[in-house]
């Protein structure tokens, strides 16, 4: 799975992408963002409080439940905002 960063999330994990194989039980988004945030304290401070991350998924805009695959491609990205 690649696994991309943008916006703060890229600098409090400390790369724009990642290539990472979730254990079978992440199923989804959200539980791809826990165990992220598992593997190590950068993680852990960009997925502090998730409801300031979104994601997407194969380039489609994906909530918490939306299925995940080995072979998909995940951004996490901050809510965009307009002026």
């Amino acid at each position: 799975m690649r696994v991309l960063y943008f916006a703060w999330l890229r600098q409090k994990v400390g790369t724009a992408e990642e290539e990472v194989a979730p254990p079978a039980d992440v199923r989804d988004v959200g539980g791809l963002i826990r165990w992220l945030a598992a593997r190590s304290p950068a993680h852990a401070a960009a997925f502090a409080d998730p409801r300031q991350v979104r994601a997407a998924v194969n380039q489609d805009f994906a909530t918490p439940d939306h299925p995940v695959a080995a072979n998909d491609e995940v951004a996490f990205f901050p809510p965009v905002t307009g002026g």
